[in-house]
């Protein structure tokens, strides 16, 4: 049974995670969120230097979780794209050390494809064929996926500008509600009137991609929605509930059209935004008038962690995939083909 570290470094979070056959031993993370609240967003800068001070002590904590020590681990798994570029070199690079020091296997991983393997430690092995809506602050995709370590992913699309998430911090900011984003307007949206405004439903229209998605036109709709109330105080929590609607109707419509058109009847539902309680609640309404199985891991589990690495890790090493080589370079623009960030070899 191969204990695999998994480290994920890709944006303002420091992930380690420790799994062995599809069972989670121990976990920790860091976050560098504070320190970028007052900017608005993340600065990649300051994301790197908080990586490189917390990755080796998380990596500690997660092994006295674990109750396991250094040489107990068999494998190493560290995201190696995409993600901010100087952020992503620090935890591949700890990743290539440890391995080394080891004397073990490196995966260097894709950051989308351990959100889309966390799921199975919650609900077991993904079925042979499912649609997953895979929607964070940097991506908004609808995939077709199947064995994660062997098959190819299928992309059916893509945002073709902001992301998901990218437009729920952009609205909080013009909302003058904190960093991040996503969870401050899910707070605000629960005392407010989801119909009371009626924002556009990006890429909807009969001659739009059906599985593309677009949420720059739609965080312009509210601040012009917000400059045309003029010097009357703004209803917060209104244009929050309307805007979140907007989002979590987009998404999950196409998700569930993704669905019918490729015969999956399994929806996986991962990523930051995941997290978001209408988006979950809208997904769980609509999956279930359609006969289609929901998969949504613990909250906890959707945003960026280091479980998600260790469990893709664990995957590809029960699959007896070849690990990559020390001189792996970091992608961190990387498209995601598979659970490998240059795809399965």
């Amino acid at each position: 049974m191969p204990v695999v570290l998994g480290i994920e470094t890709s944006c303002d979070e420091t992930g380690v995670g420790i799994v062995a056959d599809g069972v989670l031993l121990g976990d920790a993370l860091a976050t560098s969120m504070d320190e970028h609240a007052r900017f608005g967003g993340v600065v990649p800068e300051i994301a790197a230097r908080a990586h490189l001070h917390a990755v080796a002590p998380m990596v500690r904590h997660a092994l006295d979780r674990a109750g396991i020590g250094f040489g107990d681990i068999d494998a190493v798994a560290a995201t190696a794209g995409p993600g901010l570029a100087t952020a992503v070199q620090v935890g591949l690079a700890a990743g290539k050390a440890y391995a080394l020091t080891l004397n073990v296997p490196l995966y260097g991983v894709h950051h989308l494809a351990g959100h889309a393997a966390v799921d199975t430690l919650e609900h077991g092995p993904l079925p042979a064929r499912c649609a997953a809506l895979i929607v964070s602050g940097g991506h908004t995709s609808l995939l077709l996926i199947g064995d994660l370590a062997r098959d190819p992913v299928v992309h059916l699309g893509d945002t073709v500008d902001d992301a998901a998430g990218e437009a729920f911090d952009k609205v909080a900011r013009l909302l003058g509600l904190p960093y991040p984003g996503g969870p401050a307007i899910d707070q605000a949206a629960r005392a407010g009137d989801p119909a009371a405004i009626t924002f556009p439903r990006p890429m909807t229209g009969p001659h739009d991609p059906p599985y593309q998605f677009s949420f720059s036109g739609l965080k312009t709709a509210v601040a012009r929605w917000i400059e045309k109330h003029g010097d009357q105080p703004v209803p917060v929590a209104d244009v929050a509930a309307s805007f979140q609607e907007a989002v979590a109707d987009t998404l999950t419509r196409k998700a569930l059209a993704a669905c019918r058109h490729h015969q999956a009847d399994t929806l996986l539902l991962v990523g930051g935004v995941a997290a978001n309680t209408r988006v979950r609640h809208l997904a769980e309404q609509r999956c279930a008038a359609a006969g289609v199985r929901l998969r949504v891991p613990s909250p906890r589990l959707c945003t960026d962690n280091g479980a998600m690495i260790a469990t893709l890790g664990d995957l590809l090493i029960r699959n007896d995939i070849t690990p990559d080589r020390l001189d792996l370079r970091a992608d961190p623009s990387a498209t995601l083909h598979g659970a490998l960030l240059h795809g399965p070899r």
